[in-house]
């Protein structure tokens, strides 16, 4: 635990803060001796009847894709995070899947029906799709695997996916037997799935790997070792060929696939990188087709002379603060909360902090998922005076003063992006309303732990990245009891408009609600909203057949590679860096 007190520097907190920040920007390290120059360029695109003339493919269909910290497991129902969502989407499909812009589109199940009342989705698998050994793929898999999932022995991380499903609550927490799950086979190609009540995102859940089928025979041979090279039998695009710890995780196109003839890379390779700079000298020297992410000290420097492979794109996570309603000085203080989230400035914060293109936020789900409109308070169209003359309005009538200042503490996790942010906040805090500000790092075990049981906290780092594109996985999280709820935010109005929400089978409709509880939670400030999120990545320009999307979910199977062009053309931009314009390291 790290403990910070900015007031020891009044009145100069920010000033030095952005001061040290642009200096860590300019660090110097070895030059190296050429650029992108270095790096063949791909020839020209060419399609036939919508598909890449085979001409133009490079002669080996080999992807390599950064995919940050190693994967603790392949078991679907086991594996959290996304480096091991990212491997599971090629080896696994769900009863759907996802287009490359995002787009749910059918996956093992190649239609379906939804009943009336929208509770019941019945669903008819390809006839044709097999497991990578040649058995065929049977409703009866995905019951099996859903009622796996939902299985407390299983001890899924992501079991909460299934709530909507008829009796998930009760089998989650052990009630009910798993047989209870309200999914059934109708006949071997035929799956029906019970829902609680209406849920318009329910095809998208069917997309995330806790639904992925597991093959049975192989579970019950191998146990625990089913989802390890060798053993692994699975119904995607690709198989697993081999693991080597901390150094790769290798992939080889699956014949069995039922589109294997439209699958063009032949093999993927994941590689865990923990570091972003490392990930970038890889990138450089071509042992990378793309980057997890990018280090957050090399924008300025990548955009001058990668600007062609830095992809920076919406993602449909917001970044903000909490504040625990059920310590003081919060409790039962709005005045307090608000001065507090009108006193920082969010334009700073992503210009002189982030750096990455994220977008200041004044709310909580961000743009980007569908028709829905977020909703915006009236003060996110002041100027950042007129948000800080209410703040100082605000704070002294929630009885706070120069002389008398208020004390607190922010929690976060450790994280250097976490850090610079809670540092910046607080002095924001310091110079514009005088508050002593206290910063408290932890271990990310810990911190979760911490917000979870609600007794230590004040403020503390937070945010929220959707795994499915819907506005309701945001408001959800801050129902009264909600598991995920460490605010102790608890409004009964806004509670009986979730229920409502549940049930209403307009879009439109319920839009317009969803829109009403985002406005009745910002109002009451249990957040301080900062930024939306985008992804950062260097992405080969030989790389083709992808496109950005708010899920950021890319599957192998619609990518290629182009080869490259004969030497000889036009040379490139000379891009030959000098020892002071080298990243920071």
């Amino acid at each position: 635990m790290f403990s910070y007190r900015p007031w020891l520097l009044p009145g100069m907190c920010l000033a030095i803060f952005c001061a040290c920040l642009l200096c860590a920007c300019g660090e110097k390290g070895q030059a190296p001796d050429t650029l992108r120059e270095t790096r063949a360029q791909p020839v020209e695109l060419v399609l036939l009847d919508g598909r890449p003339d085979p001409s133009v493919l490079a002669e080996q269909q080999v992807l390599y894709r950064g995919n940050g910290e190693e994967p603790q497991t392949l078991d679907p129902h086991r594996a959290e995070g996304a480096p091991s969502a990212n491997i599971l989407r090629d080896l696994f499909e769900g009863l759907t899947t996802e287009a490359p812009d995002g787009t749910i589109v059918p996956g093992a199940a190649i239609r379906w029906n939804i009943s009336r009342d929208a509770k019941t989705y019945t669903l008819y698998l390809n006839r044709d799709a097999t497991w990578s050994n040649g058995d065929p793929l049977t409703a009866e898999d995905f019951v099996f695997s859903l009622r796996r999932s939902a299985d407390p022995k299983t001890a899924s991380n992501s079991a909460a996916m299934l709530l909507p499903i008829l009796n998930a609550r009760e089998v989650i927490s052990g009630e009910k037997p798993p047989s209870e799950l309200g999914v059934t086979s109708l006949d071997e190609h035929t799956l029906q799935i019970t829902l609680v009540a209406p849920t318009p995102y329910f095809l998208s859940l069917l997309a995330h790997p806790s639904t992925f089928p597991v093959h049975r025979a192989s579970l019950e041979e191998y146990g625990e070792r089913f989802s390890r090279p060798g053993n692994l039998v699975s119904n995607g695009a690709y198989v697993l060929k081999s693991w080597e710890m901390r150094s790769s995780i290798e992939l080889e196109k699956n014949p069995f696939y039922h589109a294997a003839d439209q699958t063009l890379i032949e093999r993927v390779i994941y590689l865990p990188t923990e570091d972003p700079s490392n990930e970038v000298k890889q990138f450089r020297v071509g042992e990378l087709d793309w980057t997890y992410q990018v280090p957050n000290n090399q924008f300025a420097w990548l955009q001058k002379y990668y600007a062609p492979e830095l992809i920076i794109s919406p993602w449909l996570g917001s970044y903000f603060f909490g504040f625990n309603l059920g310590q003081e000085p919060f409790i039962e203080n709005p005045r307090l909360r608000k001065a507090l989230v009108l006193a920082i400035d969010r334009d700073v914060l992503t210009q002189k902090v982030t750096q990455y293109g994220e977008k200041p936020s004044f709310g909580l789900v961000p743009p980007g998922i569908g028709d829905y409109a977020p909703a915006i308070p009236d003060y996110a169209k002041w100027t950042q005076d007129e948000r800080v003359a209410e703040a100082k309005r605000l704070y002294e009538e929630a009885g706070y003063s120069a002389e008398q200042p208020l004390s607190l503490e922010i929690r976060y996790s450790t994280n250097e992006n976490n850090n610079k942010l809670a540092l910046a906040v607080a002095s924001m805090w310091k110079q514009v309303l005088g508050i002593n500000t206290t910063l408290v790092n932890e271990e990310s075990k810990v911190f979760l732990q911490s917000r979870a049981q609600k007794a230590v906290t004040e403020v503390f780092q937070a945010g929220w990245i959707s795994d499915y594109n819907d506005p309701f996985s945001f408001l959800g999280q801050f129902r009264t009891g909600d598991e995920r709820n460490d605010y102790n935010y608890s409004n009964n109005g806004f509670d009986v408009l979730l229920e409502q929400i549940a049930q209403e089978r307009i879009p439109a409709r319920r839009d317009r609600m969803m829109v009403e509880a985002e406005r009745m939670l910002l109002q009451d400030n249990p957040i301080v909203p900062v930024y939306t999120y985008v992804t950062r990545r260097l992405v080969d320009q030989h790389v083709k057949g992808w496109q950005s999307n708010v899920m950021d979910h890319h599957l192998t199977r619609h990518m290629y590679k182009l080869k490259s062009a004969e030497p000889g053309g036009p040379a490139p931009e000379d891009l030959t860096v000098q020892p002071e314009e080298t990243p920071a390291e």
